[in-house]
């Protein structure tokens, strides 16, 4: 009877700790969302906690009405979805090579490429770098500067090692198949949820980036959806920040407070805004989660 009681204690506690974790995630991206529909005023004030405030549209309205908008979101998809091929292709085959315990010099190449992992040139010299390859403001500059993650190379490797079974490489051996064709005819095709996890991973990454952009690009039409969106708030910081109230009628005090308001009720239009294609493509590959990343963690 104790062990009954002290189960439901410990379920209470467990269910508890759970609500109180999945409330803290949850909470800032459900105020992002009310606060981007509440009236800018409301949000400026604090008063927008739990719930909508005076629902409202307009800062959304003044964020898409900017066509700065739509050529970053264009932008971010080109590249996300050309950096998403191109990272899971040197990944695949990374991955793939160095699964195979045959492959020459398989540690010394492994340990290669743990270094860059702790080891980098630096901002530095990587822009020197770039700057003489001739990369810099150029429309394929940042899918150029593509690579991929040694940590979801290594994540792969052990799906490759412990879910695909040896005796279907040995067995396509044995009819004639080339390296390649293992990989494309057995590897590739029960890689499924690897490859849908880590796309993601890739496509996060990609989308969120806005510091590559800023730092190698200069052409407006050129900048990814998160400088556009930095810039948008930027710009109308600044063209508030030097205002003299006390040379204004009170008609203009109230348009420029306004404005000042509306500023404030911009950035979470704007988060919400670059979350939603992610937000939207999360739930088709989050039922991958448990089988690409977790299978061969533990084994018994």
């Amino acid at each position: 009877m104790k062990k009954i009681n002290s189960n439901k204690v410990f379920d209470a506690v467990n269910i508890a700790i759970l609500v109180l974790i999945t409330f803290t995630m949850l909470y800032p991206l459900y105020f992002v969302i009310i606060a981007s529909f509440s009236d800018p005023q409301a949000v400026a004030t604090g008063q927008v906690v739990l719930w909508v405030k005076k629902f409202s549209t307009e800062s959304y309205t003044e964020i898409l009405k900017d066509n700065r908008i739509w050529t970053g979101y264009r932008n971010s998809i080109i590249y996300t979805c050309c950096n998403v091929v191109m990272s899971m292709t040197m990944t695949l085959l990374a991955a793939y090579a160095l699964s195979k315990k045959y492959l020459r010099f398989r540690t010394a190449i492994t340990f290669f490429f743990f270094l860059t992992m702790y080891i980098g040139g630096g901002m530095l010299p990587a822009y020197i770098q770039i700057k003489n390859m001739g990369l810099l403001n150029k429309p394929y500059t940042l899918i150029a500067l593509c690579g991929f993650s040694v940590y979801n190379m290594i994540i792969a490797r052990t799906f490759f090692t412990n879910t695909i079974d040896a005796s279907l490489f040995e067995a396509a051996e044995i009819d004639g198949a080339s390296e390649i064709q293992k990989f494309l005819r057995i590897a590739f095709p029960l890689s499924k949820p690897i490859i849908a996890v880590l796309s993601l991973y890739y496509a996060v990454s990609s989308w969120n980036s806005y510091f590559t952009g800023m730092l190698y690009l200069s052409n407006s039409s050129y900048f990814p959806l998160q400088v556009v969106i930095k810039n948008i708030l930027i710009d109308g910081q600044t063209m508030l920040g030097g205002l003299d109230f006390g040379e204004m009628t009170e008609e203009q005090v109230k348009f420029y407070l306004h404005r000042l308001q509306l500023v404030e009720s911009m950035k979470y239009s704007v988060i919400f805004i670059a979350s939603l294609p992610m937000l939207i493509a999360y739930p088709f590959v989050q039922k991958h989660f448990v089988k690409g990343v977790m299978i061969g963690s533990v084994k018994g």
